[in-house]
């Protein structure tokens, strides 16, 4: 167990970083390092490595391991780098934050249990003895379409109150009924007041910062961070500005909405890493099980990349997308 805990604050844009490879299918330790870092540089608040996005069930530990080490070690003063939790058994996933604490990570996102997830009480009992594991802050994450455990916000809050460094939850049930229902906990002294909430689907941002939400595990951040960033920060601001910013953050969001969308759908991985691709900033390659997309859908995803882009440059929103200029310019 480590002895000191790095603090930060639980908010802002937190992309689950997709986890590049290598043309052997080797993870590319290297360029996860880059890519974490251009995220950082591009206003993201901190890196959560090892999740769905990330591949995490098809990586091994030492290659968790590695990133972790590598990422933490690159982003030390910078943002924190929070480490996903997610194995077959209890013991498993205890070993895993301990070896993250080591590899100097800052956090932790504790999953439920692969495989068997169990009624509610096997599934908090595991969230629970995994924050034991570590002195590290822990954010619980609630995902009952991928990982069939749901916990209500009740059973959050009370999980929050028995274990001291339960201090955020993100939320990728995709009904913001939920994030309401929780944020009300905390205001009424039912959960700690300093638990955050975080938005865990991209496609509900406004939606979730208005229920109560501080943050947002992004997904499309990896191909677009200054864009994710933008669309964070009007959709905070249209709390307290609502004549302009709100009217402003719809505009956005309707022009993201599409690529957002991409995080929502099972084959998300590839759909966000051909994102990548397509404004230059990582490939394709994914680890089987998974497989690179069907042509039909591919070109589908491409085109749904090309015209959210250029509608969100014509908004002034930053995008980065420097080949799709390069392949504008060779039109012309």
């Amino acid at each position: 167990m480590t002895s000191t805990v790095q603090k930060f604050q639980w908010s802002g844009v937190m992309p689950a970083i997709t986890t590049p490879l290598k043309p052997s299918g080797d993870v590319d330790i290297a360029a996860a390092i880059g890519h974490a870092c251009w995220m950082i540089d591009e206003g993201c608040n901190g890196i959560v490595i090892g999740g769905s996005l990330g591949e995490g069930q098809s990586l091994t530990t030492e290659e968790k391991i590695e990133l972790w080490r590598g990422v933490s070690a690159a982003l030390l003063g910078r943002a924190p780098v929070i480490a996903a939790i997610g194995s077959a058994s209890t013991h498993g996933a205890c070993l895993l934050a301990q070896y993250a604490a080591n590899a100097g990570c800052s956090g932790l996102m504790v999953l439920p249990p692969y495989v068997h997830s169990g009624d509610e009480r096997e599934a908090i009992a595991h969230i629970e003895s995994v924050a034991r594991a570590t002195n590290l802050p822990v954010m619980v994450y609630n995902n009952p379409q991928a990982y069939r455990a749901d916990f209500s916000a009740a059973s959050l809050a009370a999980m929050a109150m028995r274990q001291a460094n339960i201090r955020a939850v993100k939320d990728s049930t995709g009904d913001v009924r939920r994030i309401a229902q929780l944020a009300q906990l905390v205001r009424s002294g039912d959960a700690p007041n300093d638990l955050a909430i975080f938005v865990g689907l991209d496609d509900v941002v406004p939606s979730g910062v208005a229920a109560g939400a501080q943050g947002w595990v992004a997904g499309l951040a990896n191909a677009l961070p200054a864009a994710s960033v933008a669309l964070w920060k009007l959709a905070v601001a249209a709390q307290t500005d609502l004549k302009i910013a709100s009217i402003r953050v719809a505009e956005v969001d309707r022009a993201f909405l599409p690529l957002l969308r991409m995080d929502t759908v099972p084959d998300f991985v590839q759909r966000i890493k051909l994102v990548q691709a397509f404004v230059g900033r990582g490939d394709e390659r994914v680890r089987a099980p998974r497989l690179a997309l069907e042509t039909d859908v591919r070109e589908a995803c491409i085109t749904i990349a090309r015209n959210a882009i250029e509608q969100l440059d014509r908004l002034g929103i930053p995008t980065r997308s420097e080949s799709l200029r390069k392949s504008q310019s060779s039109k012309q």
